[in-house]
């Protein structure tokens, strides 16, 4: 298996120490995966080939971190968070955490991360396995909002053995079948509807809670403390739901306007019992098979930096996200109540900039959003003006990490005229080879 940190190489590709160890397998051919990301492609890594230099093949990787085939069944590669000189690298899962702070951020946490289970299953160790802590953290999340609200209501059929009586439909044959044939001629077969919580996506839920409970249980390195209040908060709500389901009932399934965040955990729920196999002891294992599977570094910084804008601006619509204008969606655009502060504003998961200028890519991506009329409009503000644009990008020596009060002074970029930057540190954990 080759392992790199994020961003290794980016924008200057570089080789590796035991490169001697792959070249082989890698043959004499380049390599990139890219995924989708909305109607574009985001690449994950490239591996560079040039039979004509000293070091053959040289290596970047970009803001995705996890494991994936470079060779079907042959060879393996793995990304991992950033590191400091090897001594840390960034906690994902902190972010992730902070991000739940915020409530609209639920509905894109879908966006965070990608799946093959088409391909494969890749062993590694489960210190190594990314995705199952971030599936697990972000499902109890959603159970926790759901529990909340409370859990859904509603009617399902439930068929039972009833003697000398009759509820709802008298299922004739298997009256004959099972009671008659034995003798027992007074019992009748009977199918009713029955007005509860224990419907088909409730009990599924609570199934994937079993697997879940099981898996926090036994990873490895995992700050259980928080997950565990969220469990027994969960645990006391389910406690009346049955587990006794029928996954193959998941596509009878149909979304309900009022209950949205049943979808997310469905679909949550879905893949992580998937990825165990349906079978729960493999939610003990030291050495895990997992698909193929990429996480969007920047998106989950996106929405980290989402619920600390939230933080300092909190009252109702004061920061929006991911608002579309003429088919261009800034990162937010702030606007508070008071007038003061009217800005477009967008997340660069780019530590670079804490050295230098933000790159004149960027300045023209956010500048195009800042001129656009119905941006004017949103903001109040006149065509003749010239709208403040903000980069907010990760910096380690920020000394800042959150934007609360007296928090957010931003830095201004000399050369353009009402363009800032401010950096925002991120949590990290000490790293583990």
């Amino acid at each position: 298996m080759i392992k790199l940190c994020e961003q290794y190489g980016y924008n200057n590709p570089r080789t590796i120490d035991n490169i001697e160890e792959f070249s082989a397998l890698l043959g004499n051919k380049s390599y990139q995966k890219s995924i989708p990301r909305g109607q574009d492609k985001a690449y994950c890594y490239t591996i560079y080939h040039n039979e004509n230099e000293e070091n053959k093949f040289k290596f970047e990787t970009s803001y995705f971190v996890g494991v994936d085939w470079i060779v079907e069944n042959k060879l393996p590669i793995y990304i991992h968070p950033k590191s400091d000189n090897n001594t840390h690298e960034v906690d994902y899962l902190k972010m992730l955490f902070s991000s739940f702070k915020e409530p609209q951020n639920y509905k894109h946490f879908d966006q965070l991360f990608e799946i093959n289970f088409s391909k494969p299953s890749i062993p590694i160790l489960q210190s190594q396995d990314l995705l199952t802590p971030l599936l697990l953290i972000q499902y109890l999340n959603v159970l926790k909002k759901i529990v909340q609200k409370g859990l859904k209501k509603s009617y399902y059929p439930i068929t039972e053995n009833l003697n000398a009586k009759v509820k709802g439909k008298i299922l004739v044959n298997d009256t004959i079948r099972k009671n008659h044939f034995n003798g027992k001629i007074l019992n009748s077969y009977c199918k009713y509807n029955e007005f509860g919580v224990n419907s088909f996506e409730n009990k599924f839920l609570k199934k994937a809670l079993h697997f879940t409970i099981s898996a926090v249980q036994n990873t490895r390195g995992l700050d259980t403390s928080a997950l565990n209040n969220i469990i027994n908060y969960v645990k006391t709500a389910f406690s009346n739901v049955k587990s006794d389901v029928d996954v193959r009932m998941l596509k009878s399934v149909k979304s309900n306007a009022l209950y949205k965040e049943y979808d997310i955990a469905l679909k949550l729920a879905k893949i992580i019992l998937k990825k165990y196999g349906f079978n729960i002891s493999n939610t003990n294992a030291s050495v895990v098979k997992t698909p193929p599977f990429w996480i969007d570094m920047s998106k989950l910084f996106e929405l980290f930096v989402y619920a600390k804008l939230k933080e300092r601006f909190k009252e109702h619509n004061e920061v929006t996200y991911h608002k579309k204008f003429n088919y261009l969606e800034p990162d937010f655009i702030v606007k508070t109540n008071d007038g003061q502060i009217k800005m477009v504003v967008d997340a660069k998961y780019k530590p670079q900039y804490q050295k230098g200028r933000i790159s004149t890519d960027d300045i023209r991506q956010i500048s195009g959003y800042a001129r656009l009329k119905k941006v004017y409009e949103f903001l109040g503000l006149e065509s003749d003006s010239v709208i403040d644009c903000l980069v907010i990008y990760s910096n380690q020596n920020a000394n800042r990490d959150n934007f609360k009060e007296g928090n957010f002074e931003l830095e201004r970029e000399s050369e353009y005229n009402k363009f800032y930057k401010i950096g925002i540190e991120l949590p990290v954990k000490q790293y583990q080879n």
